[in-house]
């Protein structure tokens, strides 16, 4: 029997990277999983996964796992994919928000055929943080896309949580980064590392997001907590811009890292944004960036 037995989780972007790893583990441990994503079909062969190859890796390990194509950015497929998870799972007590905006692009629309990869960009590995986007090359509609992620959030927090008010118990994990706190307080005589002006941008509104609805769900023992990565954990998303990290950590430990923080007692853990390597270890300490990307 699991730590996880007889709860049901949606985990967002869950095709691939870190989101995959997190309902691997989840339903490892026993959750019924909603592996929820847009990626029905690899369309940039430098992203590989779909919501398929994890229902299907849940499944062989023995677990129950459903696959909810949904876009975040539609309010009607936040609706949708609740409602989908529930009537497929029962009801909802662990919400993953990870999805967000990393590599460019979008996967093609549904039933679209394969359009094969996009054609590569001018960035090599040799080369590869000069791809990263920057505050003056990102377009103010790009910038806005990535704090629609964090509407999306918002709502899917709202329609779960009377699922978890009626269960007595909840958890819901937000991932963040360590981009939420980069450059930090200038001078910046080093420039040497990329920064995401709106992919951090959006990562720090959601960790105030979490404690506000923290702060709002204390009296209902459902937990709000924001999880970020210690180190770099070299996902596809992340290797698309560069891959000069010298100390990398295996992605099922941010997996094992979920699990734990969907356990934690709300009393005494809630409304913080911890790294991952401060769970693991049980200290559940606030968030410190082990590593800058190189």
């Amino acid at each position: 029997m699991g730590r996880l037995t007889g709860r049901t989780a949606i985990v967002t972007g869950a095709s691939r990277g870190l989101g995959r790893a997190i309902a691997l583990a989840m339903g490892a441990e026993g959750a019924s999983v909603a592996v929820v994503a847009r990626t029905e079909q690899v369309w940039d062969e430098r992203l590989p996964g779909t919501i398929f190859d994890t229902v299907e890796s849940i499944k062989e390990a023995g677990g129950q796992a459903v696959a909810i194509r949904a876009d975040l950015l539609l309010p009607e497929d936040r609706v949708r994919l609740v409602a989908e998870a529930r009537t497929a799972l029962g009801p909802i007590t662990i919400l993953v928000n990870n999805a967000a905006f990393t590599a460019p692009g979008r996967p093609p629309a549904k039933d679209a055929p394969p359009s094969g990869a996009r054609a590569p960009t001018s960035s090599t590995p040799s080369d590869a943080k000069s791809d990263w986007p920057t505050f003056l090359n990102t377009p103010p509609r790009a910038y806005q896309r990535h704090f629609e992620m964090v509407f999306a959030a918002y709502e899917l927090m709202q329609l779960v949580a009377p699922d978890m008010q009626a269960a007595g118990q909840g958890a819901v994990i937000n991932i963040t980064s360590g981009a939420s706190r980069m450059p930090g307080d200038g001078p910046y005589p080093d420039r040497s590392f990329g920064t995401l002006a709106g992919y951090g941008g959006s990562k720090a509104a959601l960790e105030h997001l979490s404690q506000v609805a923290a702060y709002d769900l204390a009296g209902h023992n459902i937990s709000v907590n924001s999880l970020s990565p210690s180190k770099t954990f070299l996902t596809p998303g992340v290797a698309y811009y560069a891959k000069t990290f010298t100390d990398v950590a295996p992605e099922s430990e941010f997996g094992e890292a979920a699990v734990r923080l969907a356990l934690v007692d709300p009393a005494l853990v809630t409304g913080r944004t911890i790294g991952h390597a401060h769970v693991l270890d049980g200290s559940f300490r606030p968030y410190e960036m082990l590593e800058l990307p190189a």
